[in-house]
């Protein structure tokens, strides 16, 4: 299909788009699963040439197709997707629906989170792990480490299980929750335990002793959905 020539970039269409619906950086992130720096480095020019799957998401959440975003109309922001996008990536539209990405961290940047400005600092979104969990504030992904936290029953988060934590979900009695404890760089994962006005972090593995808190610990987020990759990773 011939298009007439279309001087601007895809960064100044981004932009247009997100004033037109009056939304932020950090609000079309929450929209359509791509992190904010990724946003920041399109509406900048840093990223010439973004990846189509993350333009295809952006698309989505702004009621545009891709192709817009990647190549601007002569006329009125297309609304719909091209045929040509369609033969192209129907299915990954199908696969992709509803999904939202979220970093990768360790343990020593889960105790700094709550302290960080804009905890999603570029580069962090090159190591991401996709979910339907649409989070409430800047949820991330932290690798389960040691065997605290395995049961011989009932619930159990064995090493090397995934675990996407959310800052904004409410912490209650019984949720699991990411804490980090005074004079500890690093956070830790346990199970809250609230009981007669006295707090606690209880290990799901009996062998392992409670942690009494009172005003010794910093809550940094709930742990929201688990899952396991087969695939090794590297540190």
């Amino acid at each position: 299909m011939n298009r007439e020539k279309d001087e601007s970039s895809v960064g100044d269409r981004l932009r247009k788009l997100m004033q037109d619906k009056g939304l932020g950086e950090n609000e079309l992130a929450r929209q359509s699963g791509v992190t904010q720096p990724t946003i920041h480095r399109i509406l900048t020019g840093e990223s010439k040439s973004p990846r189509h799957t993350n333009l295809d998401k952006l698309a989505k959440a702004l009621g545009t197709s891709s192709s817009f975003l990647s190549y601007g109309s002569s006329g009125e922001n297309e609304p719909m997707q091209t045929k040509a996008d369609y033969n192209v990536s129907s299915v990954a539209h199908l696969q992709s629906r509803q999904q939202y990405v979220y970093p990768i961290i360790n343990w020593v940047q889960a105790g700094q989170w709550t302290e960080a400005v804009n905890p999603y600092e570029p580069g962090c979104e090159q190591e991401v792990v996709a979910t339907d969990y649409q989070a409430k504030g800047y949820a991330f992904w932290l690798e389960v480490r040691g065997d605290s936290m395995t049961s011989p029953a009932g619930l159990s988060v064995p090493e090397g299980m995934m675990i996407l934590v959310d800052p904004e979900e409410e912490a209650l009695n019984g949720s699991l929750v990411v804490a980090q404890l005074e004079g500890s760089d690093e956070a830790t994962f346990k199970r809250l335990v609230i009981d007669g006005g006295q707090k606690f972090l209880k290990p799901l593995n009996p062998g392992y002793p409670l942690i009494p808190i009172n005003g010794n610990c910093r809550l940094i987020g709930v742990a929201v959905e688990m899952k396991m990759s087969l695939r090794p990773r590297t540190h």
